[in-house]
């Protein structure tokens, strides 16, 4: 457990001395929630949500198509 502690030390001084490094993991930051927000709501609506009415429906249609048999 203490060479736990002593890693996350380590790290945790590193981010502090950060000059340039903060800059950097902001700009990461802002690409992932770009990425995972913005593009996630252009490229994948909830079709289930516009197709039915209510979660019955929705469930229903789930499931009909989980337990298809593919050939």
């Amino acid at each position: 457990m203490d060479i736990l502690k002593k890693i996350f030390f380590f790290y945790i001084d590193g981010f502090k001395s950060m000059k340039v490094g903060k800059k950097l993991w902001l700009i990461i930051g802002l690409k992932l929630f770009i990425f995972f927000a913005v593009l996630k709501i252009l490229f994948f609506p909830n079709i289930l949500q516009t197709q039915f009415s209510n979660d019955k429906d929705r469930a229903n249609h789930v499931i009909e198509n989980l337990t298809k048999i593919q050939r």
